[in-house]
């Protein structure tokens, strides 16, 4: 998909930029998390946290804290825009990171987690509404995909940023650089972003108007449907995350040198998610979708006979390119299923992204947080939770079409403009 010509006007936003900053926005909540992953043990050790597992909340602690955040931040946006909402939660975000530095306990640190991801929760509902705001149909999903690919960026360098800082530092040096990384995409927000909701979208802030905004979200089927199946596949990519450090280390005896297969993952995962940008205006959200999870339930069976025959794991040979293959899928699934979940509701975008937030995003946080307390040094939970949760997910998309491969109008020509203008209300 040829992007439009860059438009040289100081008083909008290009198309590409606007696609740059919605991923950088985005790519804050990666980078929290991934940069991380390479100093769980040393916060463990530092902070007296004798149970291995439990180094996993530093990781749960920030997703509960950006899921729960969502339902507030939806609300607010469509009663006063995105702008000022988003420049207050990454306010937020750079503060307790800053603070997260400081940390003397375990339970302090996973405070300030969970408020960095309370923070950090307002970028990732205002990415989406602008993006709604802006597009539709397939067009919004082929936006979301270059966004996506953007984001995925992240997990392939934070984790070896995390371990470089590690080799001549400590990891309260990683909550310095994710504070200053969050400041430096607030100022170009600041400095750049309009506002896309216009004045007469703005929907009242009363507990009436709240209220009626979640019903619509919830009692729509198809938004419903695929919003649990997006959790679900969230669930699986956060349990993933959580036992990343502990597989890699410990299972396969990598050391430190983990961080550079995580990254050959990512990079195929962000391939997906580029190419899902070019296929999807051709083939569709449902068909792409669709098809990549039935993939993904079929590699994770074999993946599992495999690990189960081995002894519990796979060798690092058949181990590798079974998960990039797994999430190169997944690149064709989160994506448009979350297209297809807010397609329907983009005349309450803020709220609808909040609550569609906060199920995806709580809910695979938590289903990611129980797959990863029963890691017993083997892959056989990883692998049974991630058949377990494509089949549900599956099964939710059952609810939203009621047959998978729907051949449904999906909007294709939704106009967007060379550049994002301020709205009347700016």
């Amino acid at each position: 998909m040829a992007l439009p010509a860059q438009k040289t006007e100081t008083h909008g936003l290009p198309y590409w930029e606007l696609v740059m900053m919605v991923a950088c926005l985005m790519a804050m909540n990666a980078a929290a998390i991934d940069i991380f992953i390479p100093a769980l043990q040393d916060i463990g050790t530092a902070l007296q946290v004798s149970d291995a597992n439990q180094r996993q909340l530093v990781i749960t602690a920030y997703l509960l804290g950006f899921g729960g955040g969502q339902l507030l931040y939806g609300p607010i946006s469509d009663r006063f825009g995105r702008r000022n909402v988003l420049l207050v939660g990454i306010t937020i975000y750079v503060i307790a990171a800053g603070l997260g530095t400081f940390s003397t306990s375990f339970s302090m640190l996973l405070a300030l987690r969970a408020i960095q991801g309370f923070g950090a929760s307002a970028t990732r509902v205002i990415a989406v509404s602008v993006v709604r705001d802006c597009f539709g149909g397939r067009r919004m999903a082929s936006v979301m995909s270059l966004v996506m690919m953007v984001f995925m960026a992240i997990p392939v360098v934070a984790p070896n940023i995390g371990q470089g800082i590690m080799l001549f530092g400590s990891w309260r040096e990683i909550f310095v650089i994710v504070a200053l990384f969050g400041a430096g995409v607030g100022i170009w927000a600041a400095i750049r972003l309009p506002e896309t909701l216009a004045a007469e979208n703005r929907r009242e802030l009363t507990g009436k108007r709240v209220a009626e905004a979640f019903r619509i979200v919830l009692t729509n089927r198809i938004a419903f449907g695929y919003t649990m199946a997006t959790a679900m596949i969230f669930g699986v990519l956060f349990g993933f995350i959580n036992q990343a450090e502990q597989i890699y280390t410990q299972a396969y005896g990598l050391g430190p040198y983990f961080t550079l297969v995580f990254s050959a993952t990512a990079i195929f995962m962000a391939a997906a998610s580029f190419m899902n940008s070019r296929l999807v205006e051709r083939f569709g959200m449902r068909r792409l979708s669709h098809g990549a999870l039935i993939g993904f339930m079929g590699m994770a069976a074999l993946h599992l006979a495999v690990a189960y025959f081995c002894g519990g794991r796979a060798p690092l040979w058949f181990f590798v390119p079974m998960m990039t293959l797994n999430f190169c899928l997944f690149g064709f699934i989160g994506t448009n299923f979350n297209a297809l979940a807010m397609d329907p509701l983009g005349h309450v975008a803020g709220t609808a992204s909040s609550v569609l937030g906060f199920m995806q995003t709580f809910g695979g946080g938590i289903i990611g947080a129980v797959i990863g307390y029963f890691y017993d040094g083997t892959l056989i939970p990883l692998l049974l939770g991630f058949i377990t949760l494509s089949i549900l997910s599956t099964l939710c998309v059952f609810l939203a079409e009621g047959r998978l491969f729907d051949a449904k109008y999906e909007p294709v020509t939704t106009p967007h403009p060379d550049r994002i203008e301020p709205s009347a209300a700016e």
